[in-house]
């Protein structure tokens, strides 16, 4: 990969899609099958997709974009994001740019361990389940490494722990959960975990006398934190005030902490898709850590310090960069080798970056011009699609309601579809008036 990518992403969007993979191309950020691939329309091959998912009867497409001017940790990075949404990739690319001449990103994780959980519905004697768990539970994890994580081990992780929890249930008896941590290198690990607890069963009832009731792995991952930081220098101390207010306002109502989360998961949902990561997963992850104070909360936060403007995210991300479709899809395969990640923290890394770039591009916006003004502006070309125009039509009809939505600060498809039929209309007038 080129050294410093800002040279070579000047201009990007306003190139043609054919110029865009050359582009690539010439920069060694693409291989030339991987181009020739995409420009096939990706994976055809249905049997594949019959080895994911049960029922096939196809593909459903959705657009993979690159966004551009990244660069995390003092390193460039090119993007991947597969997204039906309009201005995503367009924000991420702009604010990642800003950032870029104003300031850095710079990222972390915290911890390595993901949690299964044992559950014990309705625990008979808890002090006597702690006394047998403290007794045997290091035997219980060499046998479950041996047994069954022993390629993690190999590879420096396996089960690591194992924390007993107790929690009075509804009819006044005990309910006991043994949450199972375990290094899963850089798999995400959920079916390591699950077989990890499943195997436990047999032995942990047979030591304890107790009924397991179900085994299954957690999405609340608080023992594996991904960290991000912004810092803004030179930045308005007006803009720097509305950010914080922004800021304040998610942290503390909950109604908007759910809409600033949705906008953090613009910026982290595409690269899950784009490279074959459970995006359920994660997003369930990141909304019941959002909710670990007891309030759903913003899981970002911005801060003036000084003449700085301080942004962070902190969440649960987990992912994994072996394995299952990452490993299996072409496309998930070429966007791996586009992001250059080296470890499944550093993939995590990434997605935090994306997603405060993407919240800071959001509130910027909010407190400027507004979220209709850009966003809009760029859903256009959509609107031109719904209204029915054809080829020849979108760029004419697209330049109208950019018009409009200057006059009128609001835009709708029935603009468009009204715009269209006055074109059309006009252009009929004319044809006649040529006419022999």
């Amino acid at each position: 990969m080129a050294t410093n990518l800002d040279k070579v992403f000047q201009g990007f969007s306003k190139l043609s899609y054919p110029e865009r993979l050359r582009v690539l191309s010439r920069a060694g950020l693409l291989a030339e099958e991987s181009a020739e691939y995409l420009q096939e329309g990706g994976l055809k091959d249905i049997s594949l997709g019959e080895k994911f998912i049960e029922n096939v009867i196809g593909y459903f497409q959705i657009p993979l974009g690159v966004a551009v001017h990244f660069r995390i940790d003092q390193r460039d990075r090119l993007i991947p994001m597969a997204v039906e949404e309009t201005s995503i990739v367009a924000a991420a690319s702009k604010t990642a740019k800003w950032i870029r001449e104003k300031g850095r990103i710079e990222t972390s994780c915290k911890g390595q361990d993901i949690i299964g959980q044992i559950q014990f519905a309705k625990v008979q004697d808890f002090q006597r389940l702690q006394k047998t768990v403290h007794a045997f539970g290091r035997e219980w994890m060499d046998l479950a490494n041996r047994e069954v994580a022993f390629g993690l081990v190999q590879r420096g992780g396996g089960v690591t722990s194992l924390n007993l929890r107790s929690m009075i249930r509804p009819d006044g008896l005990t309910m006991a959960v043994l949450h199972v941590h375990m290094n899963p290198c850089d798999a995400m690990g959920a079916n390591v975990i699950n077989q990890v607890c499943e195997f436990l069963k047999g032995p942990i009832e047979d030591a304890s006398g107790e009924k397991i009731t179900m085994c299954i792995l957690s999405n609340l991952v608080d023992t594996k934190i991904t960290e991000a930081t912004i810092t803004l220098n030179e930045i308005s101390a007006e803009l720097a005030e509305k950010i914080e207010e922004a800021s304040l306002f998610a942290e503390l109502d909950p109604y908007r902490a759910a809409t600033n989360n949705k906008g953090v998961l613009n910026g982290i949902d595409p690269i899950l898709i784009a490279t074959g990561n459970d995006w359920r997963a994660v997003e369930a992850g990141v909304h019941a850590y959002a909710c670990r104070s007891g309030q759903y909360r913003s899981i970002t936060r911005w801060r003036r310090e000084g003449h700085q403007l301080v942004g962070t995210l902190q969440a649960p991300l987990v992912v994994g960069t072996v394995g299952g479709v990452t490993t299996l899809h072409p496309t998930a395969s070429l966007c791996m080798r586009l992001l250059e990640v080296s470890s499944a923290n550093d993939l995590s890394r990434v997605l935090a970056a994306a997603g405060l770039v993407q919240n800071l591009g959001a509130l910027r916006a909010l407190v400027t011009d507004g979220i209709i003004e850009g966003h809009m502006r760029l859903h256009l070309k959509n609107l031109t699609l719904g209204a029915g125009a054809r080829e020849q039509e979108i760029p004419i009809l697209q330049k109208k309601l950019e018009e409009i939505l200057t006059l009128r600060k609001r835009i709708s498809l029935s603009h468009a579809v009204e715009a269209l039929r006055e074109m059309r209309s006009q252009d009929a007038r004319r044809t006649e008036n040529i006419s022999p």
